[in-house]
C-alpha cells in the first residue's frame, strides 16, 4: 500500500519527468556488468524511481538468452544487455540502443583472454590446444564469439581444438573458472574483469592477461521497439545525466563508469561483420 500511496505522490509532484505510461519500468540485468552486488542493482532501482516517478523492477538474469527472450515477447522494457545481444536483437526485432556506458572515459570495451596466474608460458589463444577452456555465454561476443573467431581465422576448428569446453554462465564465473584452475583459458569482457579487479582483486589476481582484443561498443541500455518514444527519451534523459547530478556520481563510481552516453550503434558494426562471418547474424 505504501508504495502506491509514493507513487500517486510522485505523479501528482513531478516536475514532468513521469514517464508517458503508468506500470513499472521493466530492466533486464545480465553479466555484461557486475549484476549480482544487490544492494548495489536496489540502490540503482531506487534511483530510477525517483528520477522517473515510476516503478521500476530490475530483472537479473545469468543468461543472455533469457533476456533475449524476455526482449522478444516483451516482457521487457529495457535491458542492459552486451555488444552480441544488442546486434541480435536489433536485426531481428528492432531492438534499439538507448544509451552506453563510457568506460575509462571511452563507449568502448574489449575481450581479455585470461589464464591462471601461475601459468607463465601462454602468449596466445594458439598456446592452449589440447586444454579446458571456459565460454561466458553462448551469445557472448567476447566471452565466446571472439575466441571461435580468432580460431577460425588462424584455420583451426573450434570444435575440435580444446580438450574440452563449457559455458559458465557468465563473465564472472569464467574469471572465476579460471582462477581455480577449473579452465586453462578463457576470454571475459574487459568491462566485468575491470570492475572485479576493483571490488574482488584477489579474484583478478589469480589470473594473467594474456591478449586484449581490439574495441567494440561498450555493453549497452536497450530499449525494446514496443517502448514509446517519449519513455524511450525520458530513460536516456535520465541515464545521460547522471553523471551531473551527485547521487548520480555516487552510484556511477560503485558501478565503475563514467557516465553514459547516447552512443552509435555504428559502434557494433564489427560485431556484426564478425556473427556474419560465423554464420550467426
Amino acid at each position: 500500500m505504501w508504495r502506491l500511496i509514493v507513487f500517486w505522490l510522485l505523479m501528482a509532484c513531478s516536475d514532468g519527468a513521469v514517464f508517458a505510461d503508468t506500470g513499472p519500468i521493466r530492466i533486464g540485468i545480465t553479466p555484461a556488468i557486475v549484476h549480482d552486488e544487490y544492494l548495489l542493482m536496489m540502490d540503482l532501482r531506487q534511483y530510477l524511481e525517483r528520477k522517473t516517478g515510476r516503478f521500476v523492477e530490475l530483472l537479473s538474469r545469468n543468461s543472455y538468452r533469457d533476456t533475449i527472450d524476455m526482449v522478444k515477447h516483451d516482457e521487457l522494457d529495457f535491458a542492459w544487455v552486451s555488444a552480441y545481444p544488442f546486434v541480435y536483437l536489433q536485426q531481428n526485432f528492432h531492438a534499439r540502443l538507448l544509451a552506453m556506458p563510457l568506460l575509462d572515459g571511452r563507449p568502448a570495451f574489449r575481450a581479455y583472454l585470461i589464464v591462471p596466474a601461475g601459468d607463465k608460458i601462454t602468449t596466445s589463444l594458439l598456446d592452449l590446444q589440447g586444454k579446458f577452456f571456459a565460454y561466458a555465454d553462448p551469445y557472448s561476443y567476447t566471452g565466446h564469439l571472439v575466441p571461435r573467431y580468432e580460431l577460425r581465422q588462424a584455420g583451426k576448428d573450434p570444435a575440435t581444438f580444446f580438450a574440452k569446453t563449457f559455458f559458465s554462465s557468465g563473465h564472472k564465473r569464467a574469471i572465476k573458472a579460471v582462477a581455480s584452475g577449473l579452465a586453462d583459458g578463457a576470454y571475459v569482457d574487459s568491462f566485468v574483469w575491470d570492475s572485479l579487479a576493483i571490488i574482488e582483486p584477489g579474484l583478478t589476481a589469480q589470473t594473467r592477461i594474456v591478449t586484449r582484443s581490439a574495441e567494440c561498443g561498450s555493453p549497452p541500455i536497450i530499449a525494446s521497439q514496443r517502448v514509446s518514444e517519449r519513455d524511450f527519451t525520458d530513460l536516456r534523459r535520465v541515464m545521460l545525466a547522471m553523471s551531473a547530478d551527485p547521487e548520480g556520481i555516487k552510484l556511477l563510481k560503485r558501478l565503475h563508469i563514467d557516465g553514459f552516453v547516447a552512443g552509435d550503434p555504428k559502434a557494433f558494426d564489427e560485431v556484426a561483420r564478425i556473427m556474419r562471418a560465423m554464420g550467426e547474424l
